[in-house]
């Protein structure tokens, strides 16, 4: 395919990325950005740290700049939601009326926050961290002394949470479970990072909820499950984001978990794909589906897709990683473990320089470094190939990681 229209639902990374690769590959027909934003397209990664900090700004993130989308060729429709699709057809139906009838349709709706449910989250000083708008509130709020409590303690949480320190304010973090980060480092990392927040200057709540958020208008305080009150000039929420799949559902495309594609990015409905946030996908290397909301994978799926609509048949597979910057710390993760996995630290865990190699049956599943992304980048093949490596030698720092295995 080298000419018609192709539409993109979602002017985020994984559809200006896809946009780029279709001229990249030398597609010449028509492209339509749709964004629901009134923003040209950005990356998401800076709001809870380098925008936050005021080490950058808005137009810094920008993907790239309004001349280069003029250059490209892409008309960039923002400011529009897409409230329907005709499956038979691939028309498009947005919310002021218009219509657009692509010859293939990209879906990288993305995801929209989970939202607090209790008395008081619609007080002013309540922000749930999703947008560039959203960042900017939450911007104007971190001054010194400010008190600010942050509920959930993911990465968005504890990246905010860690921005909110070093601007100079008092912070609470609140978690539901017993640790951070469990989900993605596990428990046992999860509290190294714990002790981490606290030896900064955090305050760290787990095993906790909120059950109201007081003030009249503007937030003044919250009480915790537990019956304490708190008081917070700002409240950011930071629970995980639903995958945007209505537009897809209601279009008949097959969902669960997100929207469910091939390793061609294709969907269960010919002419239509979906990348980034949303798409479940096969991975080759972990042998299961799933969904994945970090940079990379929003990046890479994204030109993946663009490349399977001009007919390429190579698919999307690679192993994951994202990254964490939370005060002095690096943190990357590549692989997806599990809980049962064997941890073998390389370095003092208790220090700021550490890396964690999870082992599964005697094969890397996953490693987190922390200050040592040199480490991560070395066991990447070992990753793909699940070869058995010695936990031995991976504990070594004398062993060159780059030359275990054959």
């Amino acid at each position: 395919m080298t000419a018609g229209l192709i539409a993109i639902v979602g002017a985020n990374m994984a559809g200006a990325c896809a946009a780029r690769a279709l001229r990249e590959e030398g597609f010449s027909g028509e492209i339509q950005l749709i964004g629901a934003e009134p923003h040209l397209p950005y990356e998401r990664p800076p709001l809870s740290k380098e925008l936050l900090l005021g080490t950058t700004d808005p137009v810094q993130i920008r993907i790239q700049s309004e001349e280069d989308w003029d250059d490209q060729e892409v008309t960039l429709r923002l400011s529009s939601t897409v409230v329907g699709i005709d499956p038979s057809s691939r028309e498009l139906e947005l919310a002021d009326g218009g219509r657009a009838r692509p010859d293939k349709v990209l879906l990288c709706t993305g995801g929209r926050p989970r939202r607090l449910a209790l008395p008081g989250a619609d007080l002013d000083g309540v922000v749930h961290l999703r947008t560039l708008d959203d960042s900017l509130v939450i911007r104007e709020h971190l001054r010194p002394g400010a008190s600010v409590v942050v509920v959930g303690g993911g990465f968005v949480g504890t990246e905010v949470a860690a921005s909110a320190v070093a601007l100079g304010c008092t912070v609470t973090l609140i978690e539901a479970d017993d640790v951070l980060l469990w989900r993605a480092l596990g428990r046992e990392l999860g509290a190294i990072l714990q002790r981490y927040h606290v030896s900064q200057g955090a305050r760290v709540e787990t095993g906790t909820c909120l059950e109201r958020i007081g003030g009249s208008s503007t937030v003044t305080h919250v009480v915790t499950t537990d019956g304490e009150q708190i008081g917070a000039d700002l409240v950011v929420v930071g629970i995980g984001i639903v995958p945007a799949v209505e537009l897809a559902e209601a279009a008949g495309l097959e969902v669960a978990n997100g929207i469910v594609v091939n390793e061609f990015c294709e969907t269960s409905v010919k002419g239509i794909y979906a990348a980034g946030d949303v798409a479940n996908h096969p991975n080759p290397f972990l042998g299961r589906r799933l969904r994945l909301e970090h940079w990379q994978n929003a990046q890479n799926q994204g030109m993946a897709a663009a490349r399977s609509m001009l007919g390429a048949r190579d698919g999307f597979a690679e192993v994951p990683w994202f990254w964490s910057d939370q005060y002095d710390l690096n943190i990357q993760m590549s692989g997806h473990a599990q809980s049962t996995d064997k941890l073998v630290y390389r370095g003092d865990p208790s220090s700021s320089s550490f890396s964690a190699f999870f082992l599964d049956g005697g094969a890397i599943s996953g490693v987190v470094g922390v200050n040592r992304p040199r480490d991560v980048r070395a066991v990447r093949r070992l990753l793909e190939t699940r070869q058995g490596v010695d936990p031995a030698q991976l504990a070594d720092e004398s062993v060159d990681l780059r030359k275990i295995g054959p």
